[in-house]
């Protein structure tokens, strides 16, 4: 009889909690405008992710591009080749780790680490694409090339 009481209160739980996620998930950007009406906050949800599940996402959208140079003929190169990373939970890839090497003062050692992980490849390019308001204007797209790894 204990654990048929535990199971049911940990059952009514994870229903109880499962419902008042997805309220506060959906509140903002979608009960409110539906209802014509601010809607009540949870408080003391602790959500798997943390507290960025809930903080207002902007439009814009933004990524790195890697290029390997052979002769004259750029060639994109795959991130998860770049950071060969195993993941557990999620893909670091997806999490946008190459933001971190966008920065030109990253580059000298980001060219080094290229060059030592692709011989093959004569330089190197990182790009940044940008695309400012993916909701509106989802085919305006920005590229730029942050800076260049030219040979030794």
């Amino acid at each position: 009889m204990k654990h048929h009481f535990r199971n049911t209160i940990i059952t009514l739980f994870v229903i109880i909690w499962t419902i008042v996620f997805h309220y506060e998930s959906t509140r903002h950007f979608y009960l409110e405008p539906l209802l014509g009406k601010n809607l009540p906050k949870t408080k003391f949800l602790f959500p798997p992710a943390g507290w960025i599940m809930f903080f207002n996402v902007d439009d814009n959208f933004g990524y790195v591009e890697v290029y390997g140079i052979k002769g004259k003929e750029p060639q994109p190169i795959d991130p998860h080749d770049i950071f060969r990373t195993r993941t557990f939970g999620f893909d670091n890839i997806h999490r946008n780790i190459l933001s971190s090497v966008a920065d030109p003062s990253a580059g000298r050692s980001f060219c080094k680490f290229l060059r030592y992980r692709f011989p093959y490849f004569d330089r190197f390019a990182v790009s940044v694409v940008y695309y400012p308001s993916i909701t509106k204007q989802p085919y305006e797209r920005y590229q730029e090339v942050k800076y260049q790894c030219t040979e030794h």
